[in-house]
C-alpha cells in the first residue's frame, strides 16, 4: 500500500488550468482517470489526510503510486479526452456500466447495394441506420412483419438471395408480396432504395405525410374502380396502423428525446434509458455497475451519457436528453453532445408535465432493474456459498455461518425503542424466524445498552429452550439472575412437526447494525451467559466495515465481494423489520388518543378497545355496559375510561411525524392480531 504524500506532486507544478489526469500503480498501469476544471483544485483534494477520504477515495490513492496529466483548452476537450482514456485503458476504479443483457436493434443495411432489413446486436456498423434498441426481438420481427406489407423491403441473407437470384425464382416472400423481389429483378436497385429510404423514414417518425399519401391513393384507386388496388391499399394502412399503435404517444408535439434515470445502493446502481423518437418509445436499455469510485447521482449521469453517446453521431443523439441530476460540467457535456449531434442539445431536468411523469416511470423501471439485479444475485446457490465462505475466511471462523442473526435498534427520539431480529439460512432469509423486541428496562438513545438487552433476551431463551432438553443446566456458564421468564409465552412448546417454536436453534454468525460498541455490547451479552460458540461481528453502515469484538481496527472487505453483499442484505432486512415495527407501534399509540391519559390501562386494554369499537370516536359514544363487553375490561375500568373520554376535547388531529400522514381518531384500528405475531414483549 503506498503512501500518497511519496508522489504528491510539488507545490506550484499543477497547472491551474482544464484538464484530465490518470493515476498509476506500481507497475504503470492506469487505475483511474478523471477530468477537472481546475487541475490544480481537483488533484490537492486527493492528497489531503486519508482519513478525511472517501472510502473508495482512500483506496485509490492508497494503490496508485504516480499521478500525471495532460492540460487542453477547454473542458469540452477534456470531457472528449477523459472519455477516450476511460476506452483505451479500462481503469479499475471508474465507474464502467455494463449491459445487463444484449438489446437487439432493428438494422437497415443502407451500405448495401440492396439494403436489408434484419435484427442486429453488438456494435454499430457505419452506413446501417439503426432503430431501437428493443427489449426482445421478437418484438422487432412482429413489427417488421407488418410493416413489409406496405414497404416490401429485402429481409433474406447474402446466401438466400444469391440462390434466388442464380435459380430466377424468389423466395416465399416474394411469392406472397411481404417482398419486392429484387434478386429476379421485379424491382431496380433504385427503387428498392426508395423502399428502404421510406422504411426507415416511417421508422424515425414521419408517419403522417405517408399515411395520408396512401389513403389518397386508395380514395384515387376507389373512383377509378381499382378495387383490387384500393383494397391492397387499406390493408397497407391498416398493417401500418397497427405497427403505431404498438408504441403509444408519450410525447406531444413529435419530440425527440432520451430519457435517463438511475436507482442506486451504497455498492451497485441501475441506468435505464427511454428512448423517445416521433413522440413514441422506439427503444429501451439498461445498465448495471459497480460504484467503484466514489460518485453521486450527477457523476452517474455523467459516466451514462459519456457511454451512451460515446459512440455515437448524427440523429443518434436525440435533441433533449432529459436526466434526474445535471452532471457538475453541464454546460460542457451539452457542447459535447451538440458536438455529436451537430446540432443544438437541450440537457436538462424535467419538472412538470407529460416529461417528468415519463421520467418517474423511467427511474420505477431503473429500480426494478436492481432489484431484480439483486435478487438473481441472492438467489444462485454458488454465489451464495462463495459469500458465506468469504465471510468465514474475513472473519475467521472454523466453518460457514450456515445461520446469521442481525440485529438492529430502532427509535425515534427516544421514544418507541424497539429491536428487530431477523434470520438468513444458507444466505437466504427466513422471515418466519424474525422476531421483534419492545426495550424493557430503560427508554432513551442509549443503542448500546439496547443492544446488550436484546441479544441477552435473545440467548437467554436459547438455554431455556436446552435448559427444557437436559441439554443445559444453570451451573454450566450462564451469569447469575438470567431471566428465566422471559421464555415465557410457549417459548418451549413444539410444532406439529416436533421443531421448537422459538429461539431453539442458535446461529454461527450474530451480526450488529453498528460500530465498536454496539459488538462490544454484543459480546459482553454473551459472555456474561457463557456462550462462547458464537461468532459475533458489526456492520457499521458509513463506511461498510466489519468490525470483530476486542479490535481495534475494523476488517474491510473487499467492495466486490459476495461477502460484504450479503452482509450488507442481511444489515439491511433487520433495519428495514426494525423501522417497520416502530411505526406500527408509534402509530398504534397516536391512533389511541385520549385512551393513554386514562390512568391503569395499558397498551394491550387500549387496543383491545380500539379495535372493538373501531374508533375512538365510537368508543366514547359507548356506554358502559357496551364498553364491559370487551374482553379484560372490568365495569369499574369502563367507568374510569367512559369518564376519562367525556373529559376530553377532541383535539386537532395527531400527525405521525415520520411518515407525515394525519392518524386521525375516526381511523379504524389495524387488525392487531397477524402483526402482533412473532413479537417479544
Amino acid at each position: 500500500m503506498a503512501d500518497p504524500s511519496s508522489y504528491r506532486p510539488q507545490p506550484g507544478q499543477v497547472p491551474d488550468s482544464p484538464g484530465v489526469y490518470r493515476f498509476r500503480d506500481e507497475h504503470r498501469r492506469v487505475i483511474y482517470v478523471g477530468k477537472a476544471k481546475s487541475l490544480r483544485q481537483r488533484l490537492a483534494n486527493y492528497f489531503q489526510d486519508i482519513a478525511g477520504l472517501h472510502p473508495r477515495t482512500a483506496t485509490m490513492v492508497t494503490t496508485a503510486a504516480s499521478v500525471e496529466w495532460t492540460v487542453v483548452s477547454t473542458e469540452v476537450e477534456a470531457l472528449q479526452l477523459e472519455y477516450s482514456w476511460i476506452k483505451e485503458y479500462d481503469p479499475r476504479f471508474n465507474v464502467k456500466y455494463r449491459d445487463d443483457k444484449s438489446y437487439p436493434s432493428l438494422a437497415v443495411t443502407m451500405n448495401e447495394e440492396y439494403p436489408r432489413v434484419q435484427v442486429m446486436r453488438g456494435p454499430k456498423k457505419k452506413g446501417v441506420r439503426y432503430f431501437g434498441p428493443y427489449a426482445h426481438a421478437w418484438a422487432i420481427r412482429e413489427t417488421v412483419d407488418l410493416m413489409l406489407r406496405a414497404f416490401p423491403v429485402r429481409t433474406c441473407s447474402a446466401g438466400v438471395f444469391k440462390r434466388s437470384a442464380q435459380i430466377g425464382r424468389p423466395c416465399l416472400l416474394g411469392y406472397i408480396g411481404k417482398c419486392s423481389a429484387p434478386c429476379v429483378g421485379r424491382v431496380t436497385p433504385e427503387e428498392h432504395r426508395e423502399l428502404a429510404e421510406e422504411f426507415c423514414d416511417f421508422m424515425a417518425g414521419r408517419t403522417g405525410t405517408y399515411l395520408s399519401r396512401l389513403e389518397a391513393q386508395m380514395h384515387e384507386a376507389a373512383e377509378e374502380m381499382e378495387y383490387e388496388k384500393a383494397a391492397r391499399l387499406r390493408d397497407d394502412i391498416g398493417a401500418l396502423r397497427r405497427a403505431m399503435e404498438k408504441n403509444a404517444v408519450v410525447l406531444a408535439d413529435a419530440t425527440d428525446a432520451d430519457l435517463v434515470a438511475v436507482a442506486e445502493d451504497e455498492l451497485e446502481a441501475a441506468v435505464q434509458i427511454f428512448h423517445v423518437r416521433g413522440g413514441r418509445v422506439r427503444g429501451q436499455r439498461g445498465w448495471v455497475t459497480d460504484k467503484v469510485e466514489a460518485v453521486d447521482t450527477a457523476g452517474l449521469v455523467e459516466h451514462a451519457l459519456q457511454q451512451l453517446y460515446g459512440e455515437e453521431a448524427g440523429e443518434a443523439v436525440p435533441k433533449e436528453v432529459l436526466v434526474p441530476a445535471l452532471p457538475e460540467d453541464a454546460p460542457a457535456l451539452g457542447q459535447w453532445l451538440a458536438g455529436r449531434r451537430g446540432s443544438q442539445v437541450s440537457l436538462r431536468i424535467p419538472q412538470r408535465g407529460d416529461k417528468k411523469a415519463l421520467m418517474e416511470t423511467v427511474h420505477r423501471n431503473a429500480q426494478q432493474a436492481l432489484a431484480l439485479h439483486k435478487t438473481r444475485r441472492a438467489a444462485d446457490l454458488t454465489t451464495r456459498s462463495r459469500a458465506l465462505e468469504e465471510i468465514a475466511e474475513a472473519l475467521g471462523l472454523d466453518s460457514a455461518p450456515l445461520r446469521i442473526e442481525c440485529f438492529d435498534i430502532s427509535h425515534l427520539q427516544g421514544d418507541d425503542v424497539v429491536a428487530s431480529m431477523v434470520v438468513f439460512e444458507d444466505g437466504l432469509a427466513r422471515k418466519g424466524e424474525y422476531r421483534r423486541f419492545q426495550i424493557k428496562t430503560f427508554a432513551g438513545q442509549d443503542d448500546v445498552r439496547s443492544m446488550h438487552e436484546v441479544v441477552s433476551r435473545r440467548f437467554r431463551r436459547y438455554l431455556q429452550e436446552k435448559l427444557k432438553t437436559g441439554e443445559w443446566s444453570p451451573g454450566d456458564g450462564a451469569a447469575d439472575g438470567a431471566d428465566a421468564a422471559d421464555a415465557a409465552g410457549g417459548a418451549g412448546q413444539a410444532q406439529d412437526d416436533g421443531r421448537p417454536r422459538r429461539f431453539a436453534y442458535p446461529p454461527q454468525l450474530v451480526v450488529v447494525d453498528g460500530g465498536r460498541p454496539q459488538v462490544a455490547a454484543a459480546q459482553r451479552a454473551l459472555d456474561e451467559l457463557g456462550i462462547d460458540d458464537v461468532a459475533v461481528c458489526g456492520l457499521a453502515k458509513r463506511l461498510e466495515e466489519v468490525w470483530l469484538p476486542g479490535e481495534d481496527d475494523p476488517v474491510v472487505l473487499p467492495r466486490t465481494s459476495e461477502g460484504l453483499y450479503l452482509l450488507q442484505r442481511v444489515r439491511d432486512e433487520a433495519h428495514r423489520f426494525a423501522i417497520q415495527y416502530q411505526r406500527s407501534k408509534r402509530g398504534r399509540r397516536l391512533k389511541a388518543g385520549p385512551l393513554d391519559e386514562v390512568p391503569g390501562l395499558g397498551e394491550t386494554r387500549k387496543q383491545a378497545l380500539v379495535k372493538h369499537f373501531g374508533s375512538v370516536k365510537k368508543l366514547r359514544q359507548a356506554t358502559i355496559d357496551q364498553i364491559c363487553e370487551v374482553p379484560g375490561i372490568g365495569r369499574k375500568t369502563a367507568e374510569t375510561v367512559a369518564a376519562a373520554l367525556a373529559r376530553a376535547v377532541p383535539a386537532a388531529p395527531a400527525v405521525n411525524t415520520a411518515t407525515g400522514e394525519i392518524m386521525e381518531e375516526e381511523t379504524p384500528a389495524p387488525a392487531g392480531t397477524s402483526s402482533e405475531r412473532g413479537t417479544d414483549r
